[in-house]
């Protein structure tokens, strides 16, 4: 692994790209227009000319390929392990960064010493609202989620679980915010060990949050922060094999945080879930709209 720089400015970016080549190049330079100096893009065995686009257009950026891929959350702390500073932005290559984001989510972190984490608001490509601030669910709400979200996106179980029932101007608190773009702070993230690389890939930001919180620490919501994403750029690319990968995390964060008397529900979870992913490749063949990721 390369060593990371002795000193580093005060937040570096940690870009996770898997064959998103037109999206990077966008997104390295959405980050440098808003004064990130240090970029690191964590490179899965792309195949598609990404190296060799971004030291065209960005040479100062470092570039680590991983020689396979790594999936997300593994290739996010090798990154992480690469830069210096106090904050680091980690981000998808399919998100374009408004002006003022990462100043606005800096803030928010020199605001709070107890926040580990803060996300900006998140918006599609056609300008509405992507839910990135989430809930932790219930076990109700997650199971209406699953098996109606798919097909009556307005259900009251998505909607207490997306916090769509939540004003999304205004800053706060939140369960967990998405990976798609999250300031995390330095030492709290090693406090931690970083993402879980037990998950490939979905639910590492759900489970990275989670665990800030039984460690004593709090996750925010910064909306003056604001980015684009392109939902799904790289996860369309293998959709069956991303659709497995999703409900295996979900299995996985079920069976860490269920505790008790409940864990005697873990069976039927699993097999609840092992329906839905049927169901979602049925989806997924017949409907070709993005997915509902969470």
């Amino acid at each position: 692994m390369v060593a990371p720089d002795p000193a580093g400015p005060g937040v570096s970016a940690v870009i996770v790209n898997f064959n998103a080549r037109p999206h990077l190049v966008e997104c390295v330079r959405s980050l440098r227009a808003d004064g990130v100096d240090q970029i690191v893009v964590v490179d899965n065995a792309s195949s598609d000319g990404s190296e060799a686009a971004l030291a065209e257009s960005d040479p100062d950026s470092r570039f680590l390929p991983t020689g396979s891929n790594l999936g997300f959350g593994t290739a996010a702390n090798v990154g992480v392990a690469n830069t210096a500073s106090a904050y680091v932005l980690v981000l998808n290559p399919d998100t374009i960064l408004q002006p003022g984001t990462t100043k606005a989510l800096t803030a928010a972190l020199d605001r709070d010493p107890r926040m580990a984490v803060v996300g900006p608001r998140v918006d599609n490509p056609d300008g509405s609202l992507y839910p990135s601030a989430r809930r932790f669910p219930r076990m109700t709400d997650a199971a209406g989620h699953a098996f109606l979200g798919m097909v009556w996106r307005d259900n009251p179980f998505t909607t207490r679980y997306r916090m769509l029932d939540w004003d999304h101007t205004q800053a706060g608190p939140v369960d967990w915010v998405s990976g798609a773009c999250m300031l995390v702070r330095r030492s709290a993230f090693e406090q931690l060990g970083g993402f879980d690389p037990a998950y490939f890939m979905y639910v590492e930001d759900v489970d990275l949050c989670w665990r800030m919180g039984q460690a004593g620490w709090t996750v925010g919501y910064e909306p003056a922060g604001r980015v684009v994403h392109a939902v799904g750029a790289s996860s369309q690319l293998a959709p069956y094999r991303m659709i497995l990968a999703h409900h295996r995390s979900l299995l996985r964060f079920a069976n860490r945080t269920t505790i008790g008397p409940r864990r005697v529900v873990l069976p039927a979870v699993a097999a609840a879930l092992g329906v839905r992913t049927c169901l979602a490749w049925a989806h997924h063949r017949f409907d070709r709209r993005p997915p509902a990721t969470h």
